[in-house]
């Protein structure tokens, strides 16, 4: 049985499975190429990547793989500011971690100029099938440059007027973030509360108010879900967590251990580690900044501080200082290689759509 989709027939590719992009690392080249092998489409997370970087990952993939794969930017922000106060409460907060892992305090400064345009320009050098953004909107006249090289073009949005603005700039396919979903969240034209809409409730609003290919994201763990998904009228399901716990995936050990040891229970959006809301698995850092919402830089200002702390944290294995970034379904998680994992979908997601197919002609 084969499930085909607007998606799967314009991406070309078996599954309607998407690997999402996690910049910091998580998303391999290895991870990204078995994905796509399998029949899914693997993606990068390019943001934190260098122009440089971004064509030596690209090249990395596309030397093992000849399927479609993504790769995903964060949308140009406004330049972010901080007075003096607000710096000194940030970096006194942060301080004790330092020294807990002998590590000097960075200094805050104004974040670098934005090199949106040349690693967008990179992106396109990688013969990448697909470009997604998140954070915002892209102009349409970027969209469509981005198009006529060929690419599919997608952007995140959490609420159905969020969906309507990327449909009017160009894009392909629109990403449905649900408030379940573990990372970034990618609320650009609201209130960030305001965006937080559970994925059973978003996705099939989304579907009737767009013309576009609509991709389920949040929470996602097993071919029950991707199932779901489709029957609320979704094109495809994007997952995250559920692929950072593959083999594959280049996060700490900690972290890993981390999301198989959780519940749905377990997480909290939290501000303290970069500065914009994020889902993440509640550990120390997490805890402690409950009450510390004012001693919280904006982003990226604080994800510059808190940088060098989760690099020294993974080499260290551990996890009280890292951006355990996961959704609410780890429960489900499983420890297994992409290709194991991406076959495992495939037969959950044909035998949960075989048996809603039997009890209706039963």
């Amino acid at each position: 049985m084969t499930i085909c989709t607007r998606l799967t027939e314009a991406l070309a590719i078996s599954v309607p499975i998407i690997q999402a992009p996690m910049a910091g690392g998580g998303d391999t080249a290895e991870l990204v190429v078995a994905v796509s092998n399998a029949g899914g489409l693997g993606s990068i997370g390019a943001a934190y990547l260098t122009p440089e970087q971004i064509i030596e990952r690209g090249r990395a993939v596309r030397s093992q793989t000849s399927q479609p794969f993504g790769i995903n930017l964060f949308a140009p922000l406004l330049e972010a500011n901080a007075g003096a106060d607000s710096i000194a409460r940030a970096v006194a907060a942060i301080t004790p971690y330092y020294q807990e892992l002998g590590l000097t305090v960075p200094s805050v400064s104004k974040p670098a100029a934005s090199h949106f345009d040349d690693q967008l320009a990179a992106c396109m050098e990688t013969g990448a099938a697909v470009f997604s953004f998140t954070f915002g909107e892209l102009p349409r006249s970027r969209v469509q440059e981005i198009r006529k090289r060929g690419m599919f073009v997608a952007g995140t949005a959490t609420t159905i007027d969020e969906a309507k603005t990327l449909l009017d700039t160009g894009v392909d396919a629109v990403v449905a973030q649900g408030s379940e979903a573990g990372g970034h969240r990618g609320t650009f034209a609201t209130s960030f509360e305001a965006g937080m809409v559970g994925l059973i409730s978003l996705v099939p609003q989304m579907a009737d108010a767009v013309s576009v290919p609509v991709i389920a994201s949040g929470g996602i763990m097993d071919g029950r879900g991707i199932a779901a998904a489709l029957m609320l009228g979704a094109a495809a399901a994007q997952m995250g967590t559920a692929f950072l716990t593959c083999e594959e995936a280049g996060i700490a050990d900690a972290y890993k251990a981390a999301i198989l040891g959780s519940t749905e229970a377990d997480t909290r959006i939290t501000r303290a580690f970069s500065g914009r809301p994020a889902r993440g698995i509640r550990n120390r850092v997490l805890s402690d900044y409950e009450d510390r919402e004012n001693s919280v830089l904006p982003f990226p200002l604080q994800n510059d501080l808190t940088r060098s702390l989760r690099n020294a944290a993974t080499k260290q294995n551990r996890s009280e200082f890292l951006s355990l970034w996961a959704g609410q379904g780890t429960r489900m998680a499983r420890r297994v290689r992409a290709a194991e994992f991406m076959g495992h979908l495939r037969s959950e997601l044909l035998q949960a759509i075989e048996s809603v197919t039997t009890s209706k002609h039963g």
